[in-house]
């Protein structure tokens, strides 16, 4: 019944001085807001750039030859061979695909349109081990590429650039004078890497190394290890099994370079992480300022009610309730401005999405973690001025005007 009243008389002192409770709750409403709306587009952010990362394959292991540098010149040597690629299934646990890959830069002319393209020759399982999946028509087989067939698929991007609207399964495109027939356009991933497929033309290895660049070696070899696998081990397996092969002693540098997709993803999440507390940190500077103004209008306020302080004193309340009084008068400003500014948070967090192609993520856990530092800046800010009330001398309290 006590709580019930202090908390009546807290709630009234609150909407009496409406226009000075709603300024005080001002800085934590912005606070908050900021909070909430930040950890969202971190959060948010983080979320994308893992998507991109996991869709390029998260059991995926690239190896690549190492750079050497000669006459103050680095460089890598060409020493990825089909066999190599072949040794891997079965000379490595763990191995569920392999795809050898050569790349080189192109024109793709499809009558008079023509577009840059990154031209990728590699085998039917690159797609697999990448995620890359068809959207319109399919993918090259096995037997395509063993009789080496000039077939092509397209990425999205690239699809738009020389078709426009129009149909692009079944036409017929150049890459450096020679007519590849189109099987399929791949689903948009938006991948940032050097291969990525949006911006790709793919086709046959077999056609690519006899008939395109004229070469014998590779450039790289995509692993994709077994879901259950270690991946670390996989990777040892496979520096021994290359170290063997390309007959490197004891004591010699590797030749080879293996970049570990699943190494990439955790970095990638601790960057995150850390980009979004930073972001964050940032923003809750602006919930303390919004505590010392609630401290402010709190000192304020008890020096207009000195008086009546003085009277609730004389009429027999005690110091504990004239600080739960105020304590709780400080709760209520910074809990109510907490939710305000998580839901102005959600919406400016949300609104930018809507404007952009950024998604936002709210999370539920910054949402609580805002709510509680609110309540919390309350009780802390709050509390001198409380104390500072609980304490005041009734005498000389009643004797103020």
């Amino acid at each position: 019944m006590l709580f019930r009243v202090i908390g009546k008389v807290a709630l009234g002192s609150l909407i009496a001085n409406r226009m000075r409770s709603f300024l005080a709750m001002l800085g934590i409403i912005i606070g908050v807001a900021a909070v909430v709306s930040m950890l969202a587009l971190g959060a948010g952010a983080q979320q994308q750039v893992m998507q991109q990362v996991e869709d390029m394959g998260s059991n995926l292991l690239s190896i690549r030859p190492a750079r050497q540098r000669r006459g103050g010149v680095s460089s890598s040597r060409q020493n990825l061979t089909l066999a190599d690629a072949q040794a891997i299934v079965s000379g490595v646990a763990g191995v569920r695909e392999v795809a050898p890959v050569v790349r080189g830069n192109a024109q793709v002319k499809y009558f008079n349109e023509n577009a840059p393209a990154n031209v990728i020759g590699t085998a039917v399982t690159y797609f697999s081990a990448r995620n890359n999946v068809v959207d319109v028509g399919r993918l090259f087989t096995e037997g395509e590429v063993a009789r080496g067939v000039r077939v092509a698929v397209v990425g999205p991007d690239l699809a738009a650039s020389l078709f426009n609207e129009g149909e692009a399964v079944g036409e017929d495109i150049k890459i450096q004078g020679i007519t590849f027939t189109v099987l399929g356009v791949l689903t948009e991933k938006g991948d940032g890497d050097r291969d990525n497929p949006d911006e790709a033309v793919i086709v046959p290895y077999t056609v690519a190394m006899k008939r395109m660049f004229g070469e014998t070696r590779i450039n790289d070899i995509e692993v994709c290890a077994q879901d259950d696998a270690d991946m670390n081990a996989v990777e040892a397996g496979l520096y021994v099994l290359f170290r063997k092969r390309h007959g490197i002693v004891d004591g010699e540098d590797d030749d080879i370079r293996i970049f570990n997709q699943a190494e990439l993803i955790e970095a990638t999440s601790k960057v995150g992480s850390t980009f979004t507390m930073l972001l964050g940190g940032i923003a809750g500077i602006s919930l303390l300022v919004g505590g010392i103004g609630i401290m402010n209008i709190m000192l304020v306020t008890v020096s207009e009610r000195t008086r009546e302080i003085g009277i609730r004193k004389a009429v027999g309340a005690q110091q504990w309730h004239i600080l739960l009084q105020f304590l709780l008068e400080s709760m209520l400003i910074s809990g109510l401005g907490g939710i305000c500014g998580v839901a102005l948070g959600y919406g400016i967090a949300y609104g930018i999405g809507s404007v952009t192609e950024f998604t936002p993520l709210v999370r539920i856990g910054s949402v609580i973690l805002s709510l509680t530092v609110s309540v919390s800046v309350g009780v802390f800010f709050g509390y001198s001025p409380a104390r500072r009330a609980a304490r005041l001398d009734p005498i000389i309290a009643l004797r103020s005007e």
